[in-house]
């Protein structure tokens, strides 16, 4: 049985900020299904912790963790959840804060923690075949085990697969970091290894030293590849493509189903949507918008220009000039865009509604009572919203990037396929042209409505497929 240790800096259902939490939750327990033995290794934010997770800890060890000139304590916790053992690498200065991330001290405290995993295994005797490391935060262990702890002998068959999920963030530091944090010498501050522009970059560390990478869709991992997207490490990715592949996250199938979903006021299946309508009443009122049968557009989103809130923004005002629709925003983020969105509210009471709030039970109830869900993401990794929003056989309009031209099969009017609507040109005036034909679609066409809702709900992304690709890239490392 291949074991596998995957380290993150979040995980559900502890803590999560976005989309990492959620795979570093539902992927360890879909590779545990295909027989991986896997466990998995985060902080420990110990004010973030919930109290029912608090009471389970149990510490393992404890040990001191060199962080440049100084010894820094590590212990390590430990707590079962869902048959998956978690590992959580606990020091009050780095990690009992209110936030996860953010602080000046970022490089420093994961500085730490990937040094604290490297350390952690050996005290712990669990020695994984396959080390799975995500984002930045962890990217810089494949560059560790051979520049610092390359003399431990049972490290020397680890192998390691960086995974992707969003390269915007790289951890970009002072090279000074190698010897005042790390205690290497500048041996990898080379084009071929860390250095980046007069910097030290973590994630392409990660590159060029990892074993495997991947990204969490095959589309995203070609787009990486050109200056479009790959956020100045395009060249680094091209030369790395050897060992570059895109496997698409899943989303939890029980969790998201209108058949069971407790967050909703009626339920129903992919046989018999005629409840669907229920669901829209119920979230109108609960809004306070007109309960009528109009097309009902959706957003669940981090409200920031990555997800193209600033596109969608630009074409609005003369989209609801016209259409008899309302518009529902559920997210946070930039200010200004928040505060764009109220003011949409604001002109148009009985169409918009922006509740600038995280609230999951309203996220499924915004998924069940919408007719149409908005992602014109700029770039998306994978996306999770768009599959959740069609198992609720709620139809998503996305731009075709990434994760979302891998989930969403472009409505096609010659063949009736598609489980929803895309669009490539990135303006204003081709999202609202894609709009006013859904509209046009779901008021004069029910039949093919339903039948792209159902084609739409019966798309399988669960995790099942993913770990099996996971795993044939463990089988393939550990060989």
């Amino acid at each position: 049985m291949t074991k596998v240790l995957f380290a993150a800096a979040e995980a559900a259902p502890f803590y999560k900020t976005g989309g990492l939490g959620d795979v570093s939750m539902a992927l360890p327990r879909a590779l545990q299904a295909e027989g991986v033995d896997v466990r998995v290794v985060i902080p420990y934010y110990s004010r973030r912790m919930p109290a029912e997770y608090q009471q389970q800890l149990t510490t393992l060890t404890h040990f001191t963790v060199q962080v440049g000139p100084r010894s820094m304590y590590c212990g390590i916790k430990t707590v079962t959840v869902g048959h998956i053992q978690y590992y959580l690498v606990d020091n009050l200065d780095y990690f009992g804060r209110d936030g996860l991330y953010g602080y000046w001290d970022d490089g420093e405290r994961f500085a730490f923690f990937q040094m604290a995993i490297c350390e952690m295994m050996e005290r712990l005797n669990y020695i994984p075949d396959v080390l799975q490391l995500n984002d930045w935060h962890t990217a810089f262990i494949p560059v560790l085990l051979a520049e610092k702890y390359y003399w431990i002998e049972a490290y020397r068959d680890i192998k390691t697969l960086l995974t992707i999920h969003n390269i915007q963030f790289q951890g970009i530091y002072d090279p000074v970091i190698l010897d005042s944090l790390f205690r290497i010498g500048t041996e990898t501050y080379t084009e071929a290894g860390v250095a980046f522009y007069d910097r030290v970059n973590w994630l392409k560390g990660g590159l060029n030293f990892a074993d495997a990478v991947n990204t969490v869709s095959p589309t995203y991992a070609k787009e990486i590849q050109t200056p479009a997207f790959g956020e100045h490490l395009d060249g680094v990715l091209r030369a790395n493509q050897h060992k570059l592949s895109g496997i698409l996250n899943g989303i939890d199938t029980q969790l998201y189903n209108p058949a069971i979903d407790p967050a909703l006021a009626v339920n129903y299946t992919v046989k018999d949507l005629k409840p669907k309508r229920q669901d829209k009443h119920a979230l109108q009122r609960r809004l306070g918008l007109p309960v009528k049968n109009v097309p009902v557009f959706s957003v669940v989103s981090r409200l920031t220009r990555q997800k193209g809130m600033d596109l969608l923004l630009s074409a609005l005002d003369p989209f609801l000039k016209r259409q008899d629709v309302q518009l529902v925003v559920l997210g946070t983020g930039e200010p200004a865009l928040e505060a764009a969105f109220q003011t949409y509210q604001a002109a148009y009471p009985s169409k918009v509604v922006a509740a600038i709030q995280f609230d999951t039970q309203l996220a499924q109830q915004i998924y069940a009572g919408s007719d149409l869900f908005l992602m014109p993401s700029a770039f998306e990794p994978c996306g999770l919203s768009q599959m959740m929003a069609m198992h609720y056989g709620t139809l998503p309009i996305v731009h075709a990037v990434g994760g979302l031209r891998d989930t969403v099969i472009p409505y096609n009017q010659f063949t009736g396929q598609g489980t929803g609507f895309s669009f490539d040109d990135y303006r204003p005036e081709v999202l609202r042209k894609i709009m006013t034909l859904a509209v046009t679609l779901y008021r004069h066409q029910p039949r093919i409505w339903r039948q792209l809702q159902h084609q739409a709900m019966t798309c399988d992304f669960g995790w099942e497929h993913s770990a099996q690709q996971y795993r044939m890239i463990y089988q393939q490392l550990a060989r």
